[in-house]
């Protein structure tokens, strides 16, 4: 393999939400040996230890499953499940209960009862970045490399990603390369054959067990939280692997993928139910192995046709977790203090939301931005009556948007525009940090009552799991959004999940947003694209041919009309297209804005004091800055008025410029002015939810850049979002249906 087949970029390499979502992948190549750590550290010491955590619960669920011996208890019966349906056979249903079996709930304190051993959040939050290995272990991974013909820049990487035993990891099993981000496949093969020669093929086993795990990696990106084992064996056959039945039997063998199978449908639940009376009445007549039998051929014929599903236990034990905390907070019981609080809250919709919030422990909330206001005010009833209530954003732009601010450290208490204090307006992020917010009990828990979390599609599974794992016992949830807008960059689905279980009140807000845009948006949410009367020109349709003209006529909008128009500075307006490459995505926007906003030489990796910035320090969550300076130490930015230090090493991966963001990079944020640019070559990435978020960016202001001629009505009436395999809801039904809630 030549010095550039490793050198690829950190993150989704083939479109996914992620990609759509982060900056530009360059590699955090090997300048993480002598890093100092950077920010972020005191949240990265506590994300390890979270991660020890998930270990010692999944150690405690099942045991490790030694490589290459033989399978025993529960793993075993997996494996036995999954070779029967796949074969054809009938399973044993006792298996198969076990394969869609949820983790038991953590023991907890409930209210007013006795203790119990607190449960502390098993899930990882998204991290901002692995943790440079030592000097040592990173010379160990650049000699491994270079025998294998990989570029030595890429060790410090490696490094981070497999640990402290990388250099033997590698020369054991090269295809462990795969683990690290944006490696594809064909690098690892080549990587392979340079190390191991003759030794290796398409069919070696630790090539198999890599490539399922890469794939679920992949899928991960594109949101999904497990896979059909079948979409995994043609993947595999796709990448030559001549026998992907038996890989996909060897990777569950080895521990590398979970099996399931998930629960019985209603249908199911009926006979089960019907066989368990048959089986009563028979035991009590000493015919207890024919009410068995009867019991095995109905959920033996229901299970085989459902799928089978694989997935990684990262994601596995993040959904259970989550379905265990949502499950305890749906069986919350009322609180009439609430009802009081009803009377005060101003809109019928508010008030609507605070009665459904003072008989249930968790509650759903749909609308659009105007929709917003509600849980606000849910949140100021609640701290009328004594409670601690917080509203959480999914980024700095939204807090702000609800009078939160950089000021919203642990222990402010400054009074926002939004008429909430400060310290009770904060981000997710900024919340599970410990940055934002009123801190952790002596339990782990927030010291909070309420919390209330806007933007909730924009919630994938692992950051949703921290939330909830972090609420106490007798504390209630809010999530709030707009069920249009694009799902989240990570992988999940939880609030279309939760919004599909229908396991606690929704409530959907009767406050439109308002003016054309609103209408418009409104419009394209049930597959309209009508339009609008825009007496002001508050939108307006830019025709153009070609992607050059697409360019010309953004900078031009950005810097000339829609300041002249509506008084608005350059800043105050955001450009959203579809991606970040092609002849008029981000990059080609970003240079063109740059060369008349902010003209320079780019002398700090191709960055001049003053440009705007998109600084992605996690994936999925994008921070909106300039350039201050820059030094040995890295790039200086303001974000939201917060000093940032991006180091050296970081900053071709996690900063570009940000006068143009993808609709993914902008969902949960809004400005004064939006011009959204749709050149010839975007039509095959627009949907209906991808319309909708960009369209809906601009308060007062959206101009069209359009280039795309039918592609985008066609897109409004059907291009509904491609769906994601996930287990969220059937792990939730399931308890429920088991506790009889």
């Amino acid at each position: 393999m030549g010095a550039g087949a490793v050198g690829v970029a950190a993150g989704v390499t083939d479109g996914g939400a992620a990609d759509e979502a982060g900056a530009d992948g360059g590699g955090d190549a090997a300048a993480a040996e002598g890093a100092v750590l950077s920010e972020a550290a005191a949240e990265l010491a506590a994300q390890r230890e979270l991660r020890e955590r998930i270990e010692q619960r999944k150690a405690e669920k099942d045991g490790p499953i030694p490589a290459g011996t033989k399978l025993s208890g529960q793993a075993a019966d997996l494996l036995a499940a999954v070779r029967a349906v796949e074969s054809g056979d009938k399973p044993d249903p006792a298996l198969l209960r076990a394969v869609a079996a949820p983790a038991p709930a953590p023991a907890r304190v409930a209210s007013g009862g006795a203790p119990a051993t607190p449960a502390a959040p098993v899930a990882v939050a998204p991290a901002p970045g692995p943790v440079p290995a030592p000097r040592a272990v990173v010379d160990g991974v650049r000699a491994v490399l270079a025998e294998g013909g990989a570029p030595e820049a890429f060790a410090g990487q490696v490094s981070a990603v497999l640990g402290e035993q990388a250099a033997g990891l590698l020369r054991e099993d090269p295809w462990q390369l795969l683990a690290v981000p944006g490696v594809r496949p064909e690098q690892a093969d080549g990587f392979a054959r340079a190390l191991l020669g003759a030794a290796c093929g398409p069919g070696d086993e630790r090539r198999a067990a890599a490539l399922v795990g890469w794939l679920l990696e992949r899928g991960a990106l594109q949101g999904h939280t497990a896979l059909e084992a079948s979409a995994v064996r043609t993947a595999l056959a796709g990448h030559g692997v001549p026998d992907p039945d038996e890989a996909v039997r060897h990777a569950v063998a080895e521990g590398a993928v979970l099996v399931f199978q998930e629960g019985p449908d209603d249908d199911e639940n009926e006979n089960e139910n019907d066989d368990d009376d048959e089986n009563e009445a028979e035991e009590d007549a000493g015919g207890e192995e024919a009410g068995g039998g009867a019991r095995e051929d109905s959920t033996a014929d229901d299970a085989a046709e459902r799928p089978v599903l694989l997935g990684l236990d990262r994601y596995a034990l993040a959904e259970e977790s989550l379905a265990d905390g949502l499950a305890r907070l749906v069986k919350t019981g009322p609180d009439a203090s609430w009802e009081e609080a009803a009377a005060a809250a101003g809109s019928p919709s508010a008030a609507e939301l605070v009665r459904a919030v003072a008989g249930h422990g968790l509650v759903l909330h749909t609308g659009g931005e105007a929709a917003r206001a509600e849980p606000a005010a849910l949140a100021e009833a609640a701290r009328a009556l004594g409670l601690r209530a917080v509203v959480a954003a999914h980024s700095e732009n939204g807090r702000d948007r609800l009078g939160g601010g950089a000021e919203n450290g642990a222990g402010a208490g400054e009074t926002g525009s939004g008429g909430g204090a400060g310290r009770d307006v904060v981000t997710v992020a900024g919340l599970l940090a410990g940055a934002e917010g009123p801190g952790r009990d002596a339990d782990g828990m927030f010291a909070l009552d309420l919390l209330v979390v806007l933007d909730a599609p924009q919630l994938d599974v692992e950051t949703a799991t921290m939330l909830v794992e972090s609420l106490p016992d007798g504390s209630r949830l809010v999530l709030s959004g707009d069920p249009g807008v694009l799902w989240s960059a990570g992988a999940g689905r939880v609030f279309g999940d939760l919004l599909a279980a229908r396991v606690c009140p929704q409530i959907a807000s009767r406050t439109p947003d308002p003016g054309p845009v609103g209408e418009l948006v409104s419009g394209i949410g049930i597959g309209e694209l009508n339009q609008v009367a825009a007496p002001g020109k508050e939108v307006v349709i830019v025709p153009v041919r070609d992607a050059g003209e697409a360019v010309h006529r953004t900078v031009q909008l950005v810097a000339d009309s829609v300041p002249r128009a509506f008084g608005l500075a350059a800043g105050q307006t955001q450009v959203i297209t579809v991606g970040h490459g092609g002849s008029a995505g981000t990059r080609a926007l970003n240079a063109a804005l740059k060369e008349r906003l902010n003209p320079g030489p780019g002398r700090f990796a191709g960055f001049d004091p003053g440009d705007r910035i998109a600084y992605v320090p996690a994936p999925g969550r994008t921070l909106q800055g300039s350039v201050l300076s820059a030094d040995a130490d890295g790039l200086h930015l303001e974000c939201g008025g917060a000093a940032v230090v991006v180091p050296k090493d970081r900053v071709e991966s996690a900063v570009r410029h940000g006068w143009a963001l993808t609709a993914h990079q902008a969902a949960g944020m809004r400005w004064e002015a939006a011009v959204v640019v749709l050149p010839g070559d975007a039509a095959q990435g627009l949907s209906r939810p991808w319309v909708y978020t960009a369209f809906g960016r601009g308060a007062r202001h959206l101009s069209v850049v359009h280039g795309v001629d039918e592609a985008l009505p066609r897109a409004v009436a059907e291009g509904v979002p491609r769906e994601r395999v996930t287990r969220l809801r059937g792990l939730v039904e399931g308890l429920l249906a088991e506790a009889g809630a």
